[in-house]
């Protein structure tokens, strides 16, 4: 019978190597779960059965569940602001760079993988107060980057002066546009063309609002 050492050699304790590893594929894991039945309808044990962990090994890391969706969603946060943050250092000029940002956003978050996790992850907020809250959070955390881009983009005077938080929550709204779209589409649509043209509708909408000129 194979016993599960959580990826060390018996008798040994894990490299970090080894412990990044373990922790990745508990990450992912959970994720797909936490996507398939929902958070509410997902346990511990049940995780750790169908990664073939022992329950042990997922204990030591995450105490309770709420722990497990706050690394989950925690790595794809930081996952998503360093590709705005990159997208947007491509840009020209300001206004540029928050133009990247945007496209960034939508060609992520068009993704079915990604709207099917955080969808559910929604749905489940809309009737529990407190991963409502967590939910704002991780919210306005990964949305972090793209006001810091309208910021900027104000300071240069490509676009109207305003509170930052709210003209990208403007942003954002048109941008859900695109991602609801290509999400229920087929799937000759998402990542193609029609992804960039209806990116670039609403793109000039915003900038008609919101530009300078």
């Amino acid at each position: 019978m194979k016993v599960d050492t959580g990826g060390r050699k018996p008798g040994g304790r894990p490299t970090r190597e080894q412990a990044a590893a373990i922790d990745a594929r508990i990450l992912d894991g959970a994720r797909a779960v936490f996507c398939r039945k929902g958070f509410a309808n997902s346990g511990l044990e049940e995780i750790a059965t169908e990664l073939g962990v022992s329950k042990h090994t997922l204990y030591r890391r995450y105490p309770n569940k709420a722990a497990l969706l706050e690394a989950v969603v925690g790595r794809d946060v930081g996952r998503f602001r360093d590709a705005l943050l990159s997208a947007g250092k491509e840009g020209e000029g300001a206004l540029g760079a928050l133009r990247r940002a945007a496209f960034r956003y939508v060609e992520i978050g068009s993704s079915r993988d990604y709207a099917a996790f955080y969808l559910s992850v929604s749905a489940e907020a809309a009737v529990s107060p407190v991963l409502r809250e967590r939910l704002a959070s991780w919210s306005r955390d990964a949305l972090e980057p793209l006001v810091g881009f309208v910021s900027t983009a104000q300071e240069a005077g490509e676009l109207r002066s305003g509170d930052p938080a709210s003209v990208c929550g403007i942003l954002i709204d048109l941008l859900e546009g695109v991602n609801n779209r290509i999400r229920l589409g087929d799937d000759e649509t998402a990542g193609g063309p029609s992804l960039l043209r209806l990116f670039e509708e609403r793109w000039a909408v915003f900038t008609a609002a919101f530009g300078s000129g």
